[in-house]
């Protein structure tokens, strides 16, 4: 009787280790699953997550948006098709959470649309993605040199403003800034602080079209005066030294809070517009629920001889979405490290939220 308990005990004692060793088990295949499980979602902390970029009208920033996009689908997040909006109604978009970023915010041109839609308490703007973008006035080099013309507020002389008279009423005709990209409030500003309204007239409308025209005329041999911003792919047709020549001003006047500010480059030349730099600003709270996104934000770069040359392909010919498409991807082979190393430090910031 005893050898049978003890048969009987010794197979509950059997049995009762085998379920230890499963609980065991299962146990280990549970937690196993959970570091994979959390693996997962440090390497696609976006799953789930709709993201909406946005941009002006300009077609030439759709190149730079699509790099931030396709790192944010690396991430995991569902990017939206790109919605166009023009700079100031798109700060308050990013403000209301009506969008998550925007990839062409020019700082400090673009400050007054950033403070008005609630500057840091609602949008999020940390690192530069492209430093050093220039603008300001051109003329073409034949009529600079043929009369010496090097400022702007030469063009107060009406036989000086003649010259560039293309519709006969005797003003000068800058090829200027589409309402609402921020440039024409400085443009029509500067037409008052030189001396300039009764000479030059502030041409406006669609960019595209007015400086295709200023091109043409150029090809004919006329005069020509127009404003443009670097990098774009205008100065890769008329090459500032070769075809143009950048007009100075006699001294730094900017509007509005601005006043006061120097326009001055480092090496002294004044172009009367500030350096700017083109930031990511994106929707604050977004930013801070998603620290994988704002870590990428914050670390993409991108050179501003990369982005003249995509937009001079677009200029030829090369400017369907689909073309723009294949030049992002291009550029991201050819740049592969690069890129893997900005979304590695975007998994690393979500490791550690």
């Amino acid at each position: 009787m005893s050898m049978e308990l003890t048969d009987h005990s010794a197979g509950r004692s059997a049995f009762g280790r085998l379920a230890r060793g499963a609980i065991g088990a299962a146990a280990g295949l549970g937690l196993a699953l959970a570091a994979s499980a959390a693996s997962a979602d440090h390497h696609m902390p976006g799953k789930g997550v709709e993201v909406q970029p946005i941009k002006s009208s300009i077609a030439e920033e759709t190149f730079q948006t699509l790099l931030v996009m396709k790192a944010l689908e690396q991430l995991g997040y569902e990017v939206q098709p790109i919605k166009e909006i023009e700079y100031a109604t798109g700060h308050v978009a990013l403000a209301n959470g009506d969008a998550t970023f925007m990839a062409d915010h020019w700082d400090p041109l673009h400050v007054d649309f950033y403070e008005n839609a609630g500057g840091d308490a609602k949008l999020y703007r940390e690192g530069v993605y492209s430093p050093g973008a220039l603008q300001g006035y051109l003329i073409d080099k034949k009529t600079a040199d043929a009369h010496n013309i090097t400022t702007v507020d030469q063009l107060k002389d009406p036989e000086i403003a003649k010259l560039f008279d293309a519709d006969g009423d005797g003003k000068a005709d800058l090829a200027g800034c589409n309402p609402g990209w921020g440039c024409e409030k400085v443009i029509e500003h500067h037409l008052d602080a030189y001396d300039l309204r009764d000479t030059v007239e502030h041409k406006q409308g669609q960019y595209s079209a007015i400086i295709a025209d200023t091109i043409s005329r150029h090809n004919q041999g006329e005069p020509i005066l127009y404003y443009t911003w670097t990098p774009y792919w205008v100065s890769g047709v008329l090459v500032p030294g070769k075809d143009v020549t950048w007009l100075q001003v006699p001294f730094s006047s900017l509007p509005g809070a601005r006043k006061d500010v120097s326009t001055k480059l480092p090496d002294g030349r004044d172009y009367g517009f500030q350096a700017n730099n083109q930031r990511i600003v994106a929707n604050k709270e977004f930013a801070e629920e998603h620290p994988d996104a704002a870590k990428l934000f914050s670390v993409m770069k991108l050179s501003s001889n990369d982005i003249s040359a995509q937009n001079k392909r677009m200029r030829d010919g090369e400017n369907s979405a689909e073309a723009i498409e294949r030049h992002a991807d291009a550029w991201i082979k050819a740049n592969q490290a690069k890129f893997d190393k900005w979304v590695a430090e975007a998994r690393e910031a979500a490791k550690g939220s």
